[in-house]
């Protein structure tokens, strides 16, 4: 999220001029004026984590068939280059053994996409890196590190000619039987398709397709974008970079919300194919291109290369900006960075500066592929049940907000509109923090307060959970009661940057 804009006016000021909100946390709003209305979908389980749609249109009809282009152009991808679904093209491609293959134009050119960021990255992006993904997997799953003789085994396996490519004929030819899947910038590649596609349908000026992070904007539209940081990546956390991209694609990857466990220290997920270890030295990637894949490769790359490595690449590719962030929290950059907080105080009495509530709940899954989120409010409460902040709050239309029944009666909550770019989260998964201050930024005083969590589907279920919790500095933790929205949820009092 876009953090450091002014809050806007009372709620149902908020509401009486502006376009449906979605994601309100500390945020900036995009520039649409005289280019239409501003139009959200929100979606989870859709390629293995959320999609949040912005079109901005003429009417709400026209936003209403562009988002059913950009779906139909996510699903028609899909079924070409999903290497989770046995039925796409790609994993039909994948069970061909040394025999010429016509595949689609997309599958043609996502491979060939592969060969050239592959020689040009050195290796460090390849398709074959499964291999070695299913390598760490394995070991962790009893509790070990992978031996030399594996590690070596697996990159011999890597180093391989997986695929060749007939241009002329429209042909691929799998060669190898190692692991093969197109994780790597597939879903950039895809954001990209989808906002064109979306783009394409009448009465639209502007377009934004976010996928988990990895998102595209394109036409008459500025979206303001915040940076995750990697070493607090809530979804209202204070981000290091903001951004005003305009047509153009941005794709972060990072080791900080996947990975494996072995002996109680985390490995990374991301995996370097020039030597079968994970990668742990760089814990965030972002890079900022005109292309959605030359966005998505590249940050993946980045999380592998070394900096100086990464640099010199990205000096190479046109109209391209990084910001990579090393696990000692150095920063190399080509973006503006927000500056680094200063030491925070407060006075005796109130919120322990050195505290941070940490929210943790999780969306109910529903069937099938691909699901509407449901309106979610989070906020805090003190013993007088008068509204302190407002943490987040998740909808699309603005004229179903009032089915949000706890949070609709407050007339004091504020908050802003924006996009975050982060590290890939599983979908209905979502953390917010609290750093004990008030909606105008002021630390509130020790003790009891309460936490509301607010969800309902439009016309649909309805649930409200709420928590107590004293904040005047012994840690503690405590499960909340889940239900038909949402089906897990806990509050963790606690040392700031735990």
């Amino acid at each position: 999220m876009l953090g450091g804009v002014p809050y806007l006016g009372t709620l149902r000021n908020l509401l009486v001029g502006a376009c449906a909100l979605l994601f309100l946390c500390t945020a900036g709003s995009s520039s649409v004026a005289n280019r239409g209305q501003a139009y959200r979908y929100s979606y989870e389980n859709v390629l293995g984590t959320s999609l949040d749609l912005k079109i901005v249109a003429a009417s709400e009809g026209a936003a209403d068939r562009a988002q059913q282009k950009a779906l139909d152009e996510i699903d028609r991808l899909c079924q070409i280059l999903s290497g989770y679904d046995p039925a796409s093209e790609f994993s039909r491609w994948v069970q061909t053994r040394n025999r010429r293959v016509p595949v689609s134009p997309e599958l043609f050119e996502v491979l060939r996409l592969f060969d050239q960021w592959r020689e040009r990255t050195g290796g460090a992006l390849d398709a074959s890196a499964e291999t070695i993904t299913r390598l760490w997997k394995h070991a962790a799953s009893e509790q070990r590190l992978p031996t030399s003789a594996e590690l070596e085994e697996v990159v011999a396996s890597v180093r391989q000619e997986h695929w060749q490519l007939d241009n002329a004929a429209h042909t691929a030819t799998h060669l190898t039987d190692a692991p093969l899947v197109l994780n790597s910038f597939a879903k950039s590649y895809i954001v990209n398709r989808a906002a064109e596609a979306a783009m394409r349908s009448d009465g639209v000026t502007g377009v934004v397709v976010d996928i988990g992070g990895d998102l595209v904007v394109r036409g008459a539209i500025t979206e303001p974008v915040a940076i995750a940081d990697p070493f607090s990546d809530a979804e209202n956390s204070e981000p290091i970079a903001r951004l005003a991209i305009h047509d153009r694609a941005v794709a972060t990857s990072g080791s900080y919300r996947r990975g494996v466990e072995i002996a109680g220290r985390h490995y990374s997920h991301i995996v370097d194919p020039r030597t079968g270890r994970t990668a742990e030295d760089i814990v965030s990637s972002t890079v900022v291109s005109p292309d959605g894949a030359t966005a998505g490769a590249l940050a993946t790359a980045f999380s592998v290369m070394t900096p100086a490595e990464s640099m010199r690449l990205a000096a190479a590719v046109s109209n391209t900006d990084f910001l990579i962030v090393s696990r000692s929290g150095k920063r190399y950059s080509s973006l503006p960075l927000a500056p680094l907080p200063a030491a925070a105080a407060s006075p005796p009495g109130f919120w322990d500066v050195s505290m941070e509530l940490t929210v943790h709940l999780e969306l109910a899954r529903v069937d099938g592929y691909r699901a509407r989120r449901p309106f979610v409010a989070i906020w805090i409460e003190d013993k007088d049940k008068s509204p302190v902040r407002l943490l987040a709050l998740w909808y699309q239309k603005s004229r179903y907000a009032s089915e949000l029944k706890a949070w609709w009666k407050s007339d004091t909550l504020r908050a802003a509109a924006a996009t975050v770019s982060s590290a890939t989260r599983s979908p209905g998964k979502y953390t917010v923090r609290w750093d004990g201050k008030d909606n105008s930024g002021k630390y509130v005083k020790a003790g009891k307060y309460t936490v509301y969590i607010e969800a309902s589907r439009e016309h649909g279920t309805y649930q409200l959970i709420r928590g107590e919790m004293d904040f005047s500095g012994t840690p503690q933790q405590t499960q909340l009661q889940g239900g038909a929205e949402v089906i897990a949820a806990s509050l963790e009092y606690r040392k700031a940057g735990k």
